[in-house]
């Protein structure tokens, strides 16, 4: 099985922190966060992963290497242009056409304890294009999943977009953590940089299925903020996760 982690971003939310290094390098526990998600990957028995890069992108490139790839085999998809997640996937696409499994596409700023081995049979059973991870939380961006548990559209603020009829939709807001099978991939007719929420939406009201994980009972954390960090490390020293 294999995996994307996407660290291309700028991290500006974390600044001064990323003025001189990647968000990927921003440390919880002493530990940074590019490793915390490789290991966390590693541990359910992934053994292939591409990272894109864009902001510091060779101090990541020299660390992964340093490091052995924290043992995996790690790629790198560099972006000249930050292509966004749905754009960075697209690029990084040729890593994953020589496999039928679902792979995995993870946040490198998101702090979990998710089951992947369970969001993984949640996909299988499911039969779905992609699972995104979610849970009831407050956010100003939210997912609309209709009784049958399909992606339907999506809440920002006081806008909602459904995309597709539905009937009790359940506003939940998104982890960053996806399942994709490899036949979303050639679905992806959008060009340059873009959201690869914008692609799932598409995708929804073209009649695919995009499931969600229900994630309520784990630890999540997303530490694009300072502030963010500095709770992760107590939630460490508290034994939180």
């Amino acid at each position: 099985m294999k995996a994307m982690v996407l660290a291309a971003g700028l991290g500006t939310r974390l600044r001064p922190l990323t003025e001189t290094r990647p968000k990927a390098f921003v440390e919880v526990g002493g530990r940074t966060l590019l490793e915390i998600t490789l290991s966390r990957l590693r541990s359910f028995g992934i053994r292939e992963v591409i990272v894109n890069v864009h902001h510091f992108a060779d101090a990541i490139v020299d660390y992964v290497r340093a490091n052995s790839g924290f043992g995996l085999r790690v790629e790198i998809s560099r972006e000249e242009v930050l292509l966004d997640t749905g754009g960075g996937l697209k690029k990084a696409g040729w890593f994953f056409a020589d496999s039928p499994e679902p792979f995995v596409l993870h946040n490198v700023d998101v702090l979990t304890n998710i089951d992947l081995a369970q969001m993984l049979q949640s996909h299988i059973n499911s039969g779905a294009l992609a699972t995104l991870a979610v849970m009831q939380r407050e956010t100003s961006r939210y997912l609309l999943f209709g009784d049958s548990g399909g992606l339907c559209g999506r809440r920002r603020r006081d806008h909602t977009e459904l995309v597709r009829q539905c009937s009790g939709a359940e506003p939940l807001a998104f982890c960053g953590i996806h399942l994709i099978s490899p036949g979303l991939l050639p679905k992806l007719m959008e060009q340059g940089p873009f959201s690869i929420v914008d692609a799932y939406l598409r995708l929804a009201a073209e009649g695919n299925k995009i499931q969600p994980f229900r994630s309520d009972q784990y630890y999540w954390r997303d530490l694009g903020r300072i502030e963010s960090v500095q709770q992760a490390q107590q939630d460490l020293h508290q034994n939180i996760f």
